[in-house]
């Protein structure tokens, strides 16, 4: 395996380790165990667990994206877009139970360890809230453009905590639907007024 390959798999398997275990608790030798390597291998690469933090933080970010990138393209309305997102909780929904959410989990424990990248960690929440935000502007709603996208952002964290604290499948289906039910009414314009707790 080469330089650039080696250190591609540390950040793949740190991401993985760090959602599934938490960051606090994934040691150097857990990374350098799953990858395959040798410590000093392993050090050549990243010097501190900081660093580590930092490239999956930039994978996640460029994962988010690419995401976010597909969601556009295959979207052919604004509202089929808000869907693919809203829809991603039962898509993830196993890991989702057993995990929590990705995001959600790494910018609570930054924040617990006051970490000095949980800033960096949150700027994955606001890749979803602007794109929200765009998405909700083209459905003619720019005035709480952003005030809907932050409603369905934290419906969702919600949703991803409680689905993790009560590993109910069935929870997750409702709620999914209960969210598009609610988006279905701001496709409608004698919804356009109504706030969002009133769907």
């Amino acid at each position: 395996m080469s330089g650039k390959a080696t250190r591609a798999q540390i950040v793949k398997e740190a991401d993985r380790l760090f959602y599934e275990q938490g960051f606090e608790h994934t040691s150097f030798s857990d990374i350098a165990d799953v990858v395959g390597i040798s410590r000093g291998n392993f050090y050549y690469h990243f010097k501190t667990k900081d660093e580590i933090l930092d490239a999956v933080i930039a994978l996640r970010v460029a994962n988010t994206q690419k995401m976010l990138q597909t969601w556009e393209q295959e979207g052919a309305h604004p509202a089929d877009r808000i869907r693919s997102f809203i829809r991603i909780l039962v898509t993830n929904r196993t890991k989702i139970m057993r995990y929590g959410c990705p995001v959600g989990t790494l910018c609570a424990e930054l924040a617990k360890l006051d970490h000095a990248m949980q800033d960096n960690a949150a700027g994955l929440f606001t890749l979803f809230r602007t794109w929200l935000v765009r998405q909700f502007e083209a459905l003619g709603r720019p005035e709480d453009a952003d005030r809907l996208a932050m409603h369905l952002l934290a419906r969702s964290q919600g949703i991803a905590a409680l689905a993790n604290a009560f590993h109910d499948e069935d929870f997750i289906e409702r709620e999914v639907e209960a969210m598009c039910g609610w988006l279905a009414g701001y496709t409608q314009p004698e919804a356009y007024d109504a706030a969002p707790g009133q769907h």
